[in-house]
Order: C-alpha cells, then structure tokens, then sequence
C-alpha cells in the first residue's frame, strides 16, 4: 500500500464539506480510506491524504469527466496536484 497526497482549492468550504460521503463512495475503489485537512492560513485550501494499493485506478476516479457534476457541486478548483511519498 502507498500514501498519496491530493491538494487542491475550493470555491465555497461549506459546500465541500457537505460532499463528504460523495468522496468516501467515489474513492472506496481504489482507497483503504483517506483523512482531510484543511490549511490553516487558506480556509478553502484542501490536502486529502490516501491510502491505496492502485494509484492509476485512484487517478482515474479523479479525473474521469462523468465526476465533473461532482466536483462542481463540491466547487473542486482545478488543478489538483498529487503527491507521492518519497523513500530513502
């Protein structure tokens, strides 16, 4: 399993908070779970940390254009950038 991170902005909080539930079905296929947070000096600053044992599946969820009323609704602000954990 690797831990990947997800940044990205939005346009109203509030609205994305309540899309909670409409990210834990979105990524259940791909994820083992995921923890939010938010900076503290950007309100509407997102970090999701994932969990999974296929990322490109991961990837694919997140930038599949059938998910674009979603993010709307949630007002996701492109881009969304990834991060991978770095071993040494």
């Amino acid at each position: 399993m690797a831990t990947y991170v997800f940044r990205h902005k939005v346009g109203d909080i509030n609205a994305w908070l309540k899309g909670h539930e409409d990210r834990v079905r979105l990524f259940a296929p791909a994820s083992h779970g995921f923890r939010t947070f938010q900076d503290t000096d950007d309100p509407n600053s997102i970090l999701i940390v994932v969990d999974t044992d296929d990322v490109q599946k991961l990837g694919a969820i997140i930038n599949d254009p059938k998910i674009q009323h979603i993010k709307d609704r949630h007002t996701v602000l492109e881009p969304i950038t990834m991060s991978a954990e770095v071993n040494f």
